[in-house]
């Protein structure tokens, strides 16, 4: 993966980075309590195993942590709900955004690219979000100028634009959208327009960070709608490794409106960038669950478990990949 800088400039930092190795700590252990469930069927087993595993660890991490993008709402969930106090109470106030089992129906299934995901940012540094919201996304590398392409415009006219910028034919263009129903339109526009179409089944916050990693993934924009919550684990880690995005909330009923509005959401149609969706200092964590094209999947062994972990950090800009292996 190459390496770019988010920002020209860096406020201290706030977050110290022996934290990046406590967050490795916590995606390990749910990952690897979901390993346990690939291939078996059973989506609720898999995602229990990691919520579980995934909480008893985060109770350990000298922190004042905050959920502000979890399992659901105080009364929906029982273990990282919205608003749990996490961590020893210790250390930095912070905020936490997790995914304990991002593609959990490819868990069940034993197919590519799930995993378990985790940002840490200072307090107030995420958006609040619930977990039904949806969100429509827009993401680019960041070689192209901030405005090269545009949340409200049409997916023609924006990878006309990135085509133009890249000075590439539109045929040399490639889109990631996730293969849902209502993209069936998106999908066919872009099809239409001459561009390459990677569908992916699951794993959106993977999907964004291909898209601006483009020398290594081949992939040139990310299009579409997925989680909301995705959106912001997906923001926090471009804060880490550069990249334009851009997010719009889907306020569809009155219900998310209410709820959205008590989460301190003022504008229902306001356009997010990276930075307002993940601020301050920033930490970022994946494991894979399953082997994918970003991470490789828990190895059971007799004696041990080898485990394939990806943190970032927004201050230093600094992106590890952590193979390790546990004694079983």
């Amino acid at each position: 993966m190459r390496l770019t800088k988010a920002e020209e400039s860096r406020s201290e930092a706030h977050l110290h980075r022996s934290l990046t190795l406590e967050l490795v700590r916590v995606t390990e252990r749910a990952a690897i309590a979901a390993a346990e469930w690939r291939g078996k069927g059973n989506e609720k087993g898999a995602d229990d195993a990691a919520v579980t595993a995934m909480q008893a660890e985060l109770m350990r991490v000298q922190i004042g942590g905050r959920i502000v993008i979890g399992e659901g709402e105080a009364g929906e969930a029982d273990l990282l709900y919205i608003g749990q106090e996490v961590g020893t109470g210790d250390g930095p106030e912070v905020d936490i955004a997790v995914d304990p089992l991002e593609g959990v129906t490819l868990c069940a299934k034993n197919q590519p690219d799930s995993i378990v995901v985790l940002a840490m940012a200072e307090r107030g540094g995420l958006l609040n979000v619930a977990r039904d919201v949806y969100m429509h996304k827009i993401a680019v590398g960041s070689d192209y100028a901030r405005d090269v392409v545009h949340i409200d415009e049409t997916a023609t006219a924006n990878v006309k634009a990135l085509a133009s910028a890249k000075g590439v034919p539109l045929s040399e263009i490639t889109a990631i959208v996730l293969d849902r129903p209502r993209h069936a339109g998106l999908i066919e526009e872009l099809r239409t327009a001459g561009v390459a179409v990677k569908l992916i089944s699951d794993g959106d916050v993977a999907g964004v960070i291909h898209a601006v990693n483009t020398e290594d993934t081949g992939i040139d924009i990310y299009l579409g709608s997925g989680g909301a919550p995705e959106g912001v684990l997906a923001a926090a880690a471009l804060r880490c490794i550069g990249g334009h995005m851009q997010g719009k909330l889907i306020l569809d009923t009155q219900d998310k409106r209410e709820r959205a509005y008590r989460m301190g959401i003022q504008d229902a149609n306001r356009i997010y960038d990276v930075t307002e969706l993940a601020a301050g200092d920033v930490l970022f964590a994946a494991t894979g669950v399953t082997d994918g094209t970003l991470l490789d999947g828990i190895r059971l062994r007799r004696k041990s478990v080898e485990t394939s972990t990806i943190v970032m950090r927004s201050w230093s800009q600094t992106v590890r990949w952590i193979k390790a292996h546990h004694a079983r």
